[in-house]
């Protein structure tokens, strides 16, 4: 607590998103939000590195280093000079798992000459799916192996995290698999950055991300034993040695700011810098998490993130999440996360096809930016009118598996459907089939939880769909058939990321009295129409009836051996 005289003291909250950055100046003792600036990854936007067709999606380190230099800049310019030498800490979050190659001192190898322009040498991002077939292998060796790595990650692997994609460069590249020394998230790197502590033998790495995506556990003594990992492919061989065996909760400190970032950023030279962990779990504390308290953290996906007591669950396995690791959110529960591989990224699919004539009709007609005027109103215009058509049992059923499925039971070679198709079946009506169907996706995950006796007391939204769109959110609420509060802040995994920060540089003594100090509150509800949740009920079981088809026909048992079941 501020003690009466003393000057107000400030941390900074910097989020790292699929196609942005953000950062967030904070004041530590009342929450109050004094500014914010937001930078997109300029050769992500470019289209740079990634490849649809095959579902590569990489990012440059300079994106990363950009974007921190200019939004922490920018934020610092807005507030006085007092403001600036009174802020005492920063932490980071990031998308994951997000891995990169590096060197013997931490370097990763895109920012060396003879990598520059090499996808396989960058950040392999989240939703990068180029290693599905890792990914089956990893989930077939392990339900063989006399211990099953994967118990504490839902039972599943999947290509979206750590294990299958490293495993995946090492055999497409022979170059960088003989440059890369060792492999590093990029909520580890970024931090290790800062503080000029990028050796991998010695960088601080974070529980969150080594529990949920890379199968670390007390009870495996950290990572996967070796003779795992050889037994998988012989290019693993003494990797386990080149990595890490501890990992630390994001209420410890990594150091201190170096002082060549101090001055480069226009910080003050003893800033203490957080242990990282990904977006959508500071996005929880934020959003003043509660045990039992789903948070939806909704944007391009979800992630959907629960806290239980640690003496309640503690030996409890939880089928088909996306892992269970204590202090993962909150140091001292154990954490477990969901999430839906596309939610935002399906309407922006829709969006995508339906500006296609728009695109490439209207050269010399309309002007670049005429264009992205009406693209940027498709999708609001599609939800006024889908918000008026009646829902009904007969309605358009889709699944939401458009980039895989993550829960339950992580699948990313599973495809999206549509069923009930008709002459009369307009944009708008199939817009809201997709809008009902990451709804339905979210209600799986709602199910799998209580299946595992793991009950749900609330649900909270967070994320910019649930700040901007009162018809999803609406749609959501009815089919889930809850209320969802939706936090005030605009930027809430800033947020989180601000509380950790106020916590390792001293300012408060735990993250439970950072979040009671700092939390933003909620300025939304949404309440659920009882007659559409009752149709929905419905919906739904035709929903579940369609994925059992769709499993059946893109996935025979022979190319995965232990089928995912949504029941």
């Amino acid at each position: 607590m501020l003690k009466s005289g003393m000057e107000s003291q400030y941390v900074i909250g910097l989020d790292y998103g699929t196609d942005s950055a953000r950062a967030l100046l904070v004041d530590a003792q009342t929450g109050k939000e004094l500014a914010t600036a937001v930078h997109s990854y300029s050769r992500w936007k470019a289209g740079k590195y990634c490849d649809t067709k095959v579902s590569q999606f990489r990012q440059h380190p300079l994106d990363y280093i950009e974007a921190m230099e200019l939004t922490i800049k920018t934020v610092l310019a807005k507030v006085s000079p007092e403001v600036r030498k009174n802020i005492k800490g920063i932490s980071i979050d990031t998308t994951g798992s997000t891995p990169v190659a590096v060197d013997e001192q931490g370097c990763p190898l895109a920012l060396l000459p003879q990598f520059a322009d090499n996808p396989n040498a960058m950040f392999v991002l989240w939703k990068d799916h180029t290693a599905n077939t890792e990914a089956q292998e990893i989930n077939a060796l392990a339900k063989k192996w006399e211990t099953d790595f994967t118990k504490y990650s839902g039972g599943v692997y999947s290509s979206e995290w750590f294990w299958s994609k490293i495993l995946h460069i090492l055999r497409v590249d022979e170059a960088v698999a003989k440059s890369a020394f060792s492999w590093v998230e990029h909520c580890d790197w970024m931090p290790a950055l800062l503080t000029g502590n990028t050796d991998p033998l010695k960088l601080k790495r974070s529980r969150c991300a080594a529990g949920h995506k890379a199968m670390w556990h007390p009870e495996f003594e950290g990572l996967p034993a070796q003779n795992f990992l050889s037994a998988l492919d012989p290019c693993l061989s003494g990797i386990r040695g080149r990595l890490y065996s501890e990992t630390y909760t994001s209420d410890e400190s990594v150091g201190t700011i170096s002082a060549d970032w101090a001055n480069r950023l226009g910080l003050p030279d003893d800033v203490v810098v957080g242990v990282g962990a990904l977006d959508a779990h500071f996005g929880a504390v934020g959003a003043a998490i509660k045990p039992f308290t789903l948070v939806k953290v909704m944007g391009t996906s979800t992630c959907d993130m629960l806290t239980v007591p640690v003496d309640d669950f503690d030996g409890q396995l939880i089928k088909g999440i996306c892992g269970q690791v204590n202090g993962s959110i909150i140091p001292g529960m154990i954490g477990m996360e969901a999430g839906q591989s596309a939610f935002g990224d399906y309407y922006f699919w829709f969006q995508e096809v339906l500006s296609f004539p728009i695109k490439e009709l209207s050269a010399g007609i309309l002007s670049a930016a005429e264009i992205d005027q009406i693209t940027a109103a498709i999708l609001p215009a599609l939800a006024e009118k889908a918000r008026k058509i009646p829902v009904t049992e007969l309605d358009v059923v889709a699944l939401d598996w458009i980039n895989g499925r993550r829960t339950p039971d992580a699948n990313q070679q599973l495809k999206a459907a549509i069923m009930g198709l008709g002459l009369g079946t307009d944009a708008p009506a199939l817009f809201k089939a997709f809008v009902e169907a990451t709804a339905f996706g979210s209600k799986a995950i709602v199910e799998r939880f209580e299946m595992e006796n793991v009950p749900i007391n609330e649900v909270i939204a967070i994320g910019g769909i649930a700040k901007k769109s009162s018809y999803i959110m609406q749609t959501l609420a009815d089919i889930l058939n809850v209320k969802i509060a939706v936090a005030t802040s605009e930027q809430v995994c800033a947020l989180g990321a601000a509380m950790f920060a106020a916590t390792v540089s001293g300012i408060h003594p735990d993250i439970s009295t950072a979040q009671k100090m700092m939390t933003s509150g909620f300025d939304q509800e949404y309440f659920p129409d009882k007659d559409r949740a009752v149709i929905y009920e419905q919906l739904y079981r035709k929903y579940k009836k369609l994925g059992d088809l769709i499993q059946d026909f893109v996935l025979p048992e022979e190319v995965f051996e232990q089928k995912p079941v949504l029941q």
